[in-house]
């Protein structure tokens, strides 16, 4: 019996989707990165838990650019949903605003405390809180970008279908650009997977929260992108959400960066020179 697609089991869905059974350096990854984030709090001027919202986790680290009205880069981490702070992912900072660009790195809630719709309301509302508050840290209420790893590009695709003028009372294009790199589209194959228990994942969940079910009538510019060496589920999730975004006539590009894999595609914001870095910049400055 079919699971979800051509999958029968569970074995098959985690061996798309579980980084600890196929990357044997998960755990040195990991811990360079927390390495790297340390070194950026320690060398960027920067403001540390600034709360956005009223539960203790609703914080965001920001980076400052050096000039005002400088674009913001607003940094969602992955986890898939239920691992991870913002301390984790500081070394985000060091390539964007080494490029002129402000980044505000975002903290939320984990499953199963609560739900993934929880963490979209929460991305939402720093969204909404950093248009109002961006000034303070030399960034600009009218350029906002957002980007999101692993689950954080699940959130992205979130925030791009957001009808921010009937929610909120904002500008419609309050986001400028949206960079999803190595994100889950689709919901679907996680509920057969080992983190069901952790995500507690149903129809309606998979309905609403997917990016690839929610695409809108009109929505941003999107980068989206991926490593070369990723499992064929995440080439898939990502040229399936890019053909979906494109048939409703919106902009869209794909980069699939060449010799990185699921933890490395975010290695390239740590550099302003590097190949995804200067993509970014790009992005931002167009």
């Amino acid at each position: 019996m079919r699971l979800y697609r051509e999958f029968t089991s569970q074995e098959e869905i985690d061996a798309q989707y579980n980084m600890a059974t196929m990357l044997a350096d998960m755990p040195a990854t990991l811990a360079g990165f927390c390495e790297k984030s340390a070194a950026a709090r320690r060398t960027l001027n920067c403001m540390l838990d600034v709360r956005f919202g009223p539960t203790l986790e609703e914080t965001v680290d920001i980076f400052p650019a050096e000039h005002p009205g400088s674009p913001v880069l607003v940094f969602i981490h992955g986890g898939y949903w239920r691992w991870g702070s913002s301390k984790d992912f500081s070394l985000v900072a060091l390539g964007p605003v080494a490029g002129g660009i402000t980044v505000a790195v975002t903290n939320y809630s984990l499953c199963p405390r609560v739900t993934i719709a929880e963490i979209t309301r929460q991305s939402r509302a720093v969204i909404a809180w950093l248009h109002g508050q961006a000034q303070t840290c030399n960034g600009d209420p009218d350029r906002i970008f957002v980007a999101g790893h692993s689950a954080g590009g699940q959130q992205v695709g979130m925030l791009a279908a957001t009808d921010w003028p009937e929610s909120y009372g904002l500008p419609g294009n309050i986001i400028k650009g949206g960079i999803p790199i190595s994100g889950i589209f689709d919901l679907g194959p996680l509920r057969y997977s080992w983190l069901q228990p952790k995500l507690l994942l149903n129809h309606e969940i998979i309905l609403h929260q997917s990016p690839l079910f929610n695409i809108p009538d009109s929505g941003p510019p999107l980068l989206i992108t991926y490593g070369e060496k990723e499992t064929a589920e995440f080439h898939r999730q990502a040229a399936r959400y890019h053909a979906a975004w494109q048939a409703k006539g919106l902009n869209g590009g794909l980069f699939v960066q060449e010799g990185k894999d699921h933890f490395s595609a975010i290695e390239g914001f740590t550099d302003a020179h590097s190949p995804l870095c200067r993509k970014i910049i790009d992005f931002v400055a167009s």
